[in-house]
């Protein structure tokens, strides 16, 4: 007879190109181990080309799986091509969660939750103040400001190298967000209680230029969504300045608690057992 536990097992995967880098294995196989579920999680590394077939037969069943997470460069293929895609990655026109139910194919973003639940968990009251600054206006920030914009802050300033990208995403989330130029970074500071880099800046180990923090309020947050290396260049000169500091790593263990949720039916809890296994499997690539 075949083992109740196997005919139960669910399977969910990450895809994107290349995608052999992703931790994401590491964090739903520790769920997946602590929970004693029968399951698994598995890398598909799947070309822009064919991405689209993929889809195709997830959808139809010609796949194992019950959904999965998507990841660079599929992230915004995968909301066009979803059933049923929720109203966050409608707004973000990318989603990088999806899951079958009811025949149809569903899709989410997560990056934003889980921005908000790394700073609920290390900094309690971070979202006291109405006035956030965030530097960079690529794809990743995005979910970040979305995400702080829903949180309540009455004014979201994004400050970028280039104005018109700044403005393309304050043109997309309304009216509390407003474009700068890399310039007025230190007048935007004042009285913010919220910084955020959404850069690459100081990321393995790269340069990042030298900032001024104090304009900011007192008892203000600096986080980075760069967790490699997890004390960036950016946050140790926060945390030089007497700022208190959240680095990147919990925003991608917290945002694959919903996709979990959806695949597996159980809510997982990230704490330090967790990123301890992944800080660990961090340090043996150094």
């Amino acid at each position: 007879m075949p083992d109740s536990r196997e005919t139960s097992a669910r399977h969910a995967f990450v895809t994107g190109y290349p995608v052999r880098h992703s931790r994401s294995p590491l964090i739903h196989g520790h769920w997946l181990e602590t929970l004693g579920l029968a399951g698994s999680y598995r890398r598909e590394e799947v070309s822009p080309d064919d991405f689209p077939d993929f889809i195709s037969r997830l959808k139809r069943g010609g796949t194992r799986y019950c959904g999965g997470n998507v990841t660079i460069p599929h992230k915004e293929t995968a909301f066009r091509l979803a059933d049923r895609p929720d109203a966050l990655s409608e707004e973000l026109g990318a989603a990088n969660t999806l899951w079958l139910e009811d025949g149809l194919l569903h899709a989410t973003n997560t990056d934003g939750r889980g921005f908000l639940a790394n700073l609920d968990a290390a900094a309690p009251g971070w979202d006291r103040t109405g006035t956030a600054v965030i530097l960079g206006a690529g794809g990743a920030s995005r979910a970040i400001v979305q995400a702080v914009r829903d949180r309540g802050f009455d004014a979201i300033h994004i400050v970028n190298r280039t104005p018109e990208r700044a403005r393309e995403l304050a043109d997309r989330f309304g009216s509390k967000v407003h474009a700068h130029p890399m310039a007025a970074l230190g007048e935007v500071s004042k009285g913010a209680g919220l910084f955020v880099n959404t850069t690459s800046l100081g990321m393995d180990g790269a340069p990042a230029p030298a900032i001024d923090f104090s304009p900011l309020a007192g008892g203000a947050v600096v986080t980075d969504i760069v967790y490699v290396p997890l004390a960036t260049p950016i946050l140790k000169q926060a945390a030089a300045q007497g700022f208190q500091t959240v680095d990147g790593l919990g925003m991608l263990l917290h945002q694959a608690v919903p996709g979990f949720e959806k695949w597996f039916g159980v809510r997982p809890v990230v704490d330090e057992t967790l990123r301890r296994r992944i800080l660990a499997d961090m340090e043996g690539e150094g």
